[in-house]
C-alpha cells in the first residue's frame, strides 16, 4: 500500500501553498506539523480531491487518484477540525446518514455503522442525539462516520483540539489501534499529540517537505550548539528548530 505525491504544487493567486512536494506514505501514522500557511490543509483536500492541483501527480499504488475517482475516494476516511454534526441526530442516524453519503446501503451499512460505534466506543448512546455530547464524544462520532467502508487512508484534521488531557489520551489510543495496515495522516498543532503515536513525522514549511523522520530520529537531529539546555529535548523543541518561533 503506497500513496505517493510527486512535484505537487498548489497555487491561490500569487501565493504557493505547495511547491513541488514530494512525498511517498506507506501503513503507519504519520504525524504533520507546521504552521498555519504551512500547506498541511492544502495538501490534505488535494488528497480527498476536494481541490484542483496546479502541477504534479498524486498516486495509490502506482494509479493516479483522478483516473481512479470514486474507486479511490471509496479508499478514503476523514475526519474534519470543524465538529460538524447535526445535534439533533443520533449518534446511529448520524453514522448511518454519513454511510449512505458515502455510497454503502443495506445490511452492509447496518452491519458496519454497528462495527465503528463498537470500535469507537459508541455502541451504548447510539440512539441518544449529539447535540448533548462532550466535544471528546464528539470527536469520537466523526472518527466513526471517517471508519466507515474501511478505509485504507485515514485523514484527521485536528482530531483532538480543544479537548481535555483524558480525552485527547482516549482519542489517541483510538488512532493507535486503528492504523494497523493503512495510511494515517494527522494534523495537528498539539505536538505531544504525535510524538506520542507518529511513526514518522513530516515537517512543512512554506509548502515545502523540510523533513521526514521519525521523532526519536528528529530529535536526535537538534544540535547540541542550538541552544544550552539542561532538560529533555522533545518533538516541541524540533518544531522550534526546523519551523522556527
Amino acid at each position: 500500500m503506497q500513496l505517493a505525491l510527486k512535484n505537487v504544487t498548489k497555487r491561490y493567486g500569487k501565493n504557493v501553498a505547495l511547491d513541488g512536494l514530494t512525498v511517498t506514505f506507506t501503513a503507519g501514522i504519520y504525524g504533520i506539523l507546521g504552521a498555519n500557511g504551512a500547506g498541511k490543509s492544502t495538501m490534505m483536500n488535494l488528497i480527498t480531491d476536494n481541490i484542483a492541483r496546479d502541477g504534479g501527480s498524486i498516486t495509490f499504488d502506482g494509479h493516479e487518484i483522478l483516473e481512479m475517482g470514486s474507486d479511490f475516494r471509496a479508499m478514503l476516511g476523514y475526519m474534519p477540525q470543524q465538529q460538524g454534526v447535526y445535534g439533533e441526530m443520533t449518534v446511529e442516524s448520524f453514522v448511518t446518514y454519513m454511510g449512505r453519503l458515502k455510497g454503502i446501503h443495506g445490511k452492509k451499512l447496518s452491519e458496519q455503522v454497528a462495527d465503528v460505534l463498537t470500535l469507537t466506543n459508541l455502541y451504548d448512546v447510539r440512539h441518544k442525539k449529539i447535540g448533548g455530547f462532550s466535544g471528546g464524544m464528539k470527536q469520537r462520532v466523526l472518527l466513526a462516520q471517517a471508519l466507515l467502508g474501511d478505509p485504507n487512508v485515514l485523514i484527521l484534521d485536528e482530531p483532538t483540539a480543544g479537548l481535555d488531557p483524558k480525552e485527547r489520551v482516549r482519542i489517541r489510543g483510538f488512532i493507535e489501534e486503528l492504523a494497523h495496515d493503512r495510511i494515517v495522516l494527522l494534523a495537528t498543532h498539539i505536538v505531544s499529540d504525535i510524538e506520542s503515536i507518529a511513526n514518522e513525522v513530516m515537517l512543512l514549511k512554506e509548502g515545502k517537505l523540510i523533513r521526514m523522520s521519525p521523532p526519536e530520529e528528529l530529535i536526535a537531529s537538534i544540535p547540541e550548539t542550538w541552544e544550552p539546555v539542561a532538560y529533555r529535548l522533545s518533538l516541541e523543541d524540533v518544531y522550534m528548530y526546523y519551523l522556527g518561533g
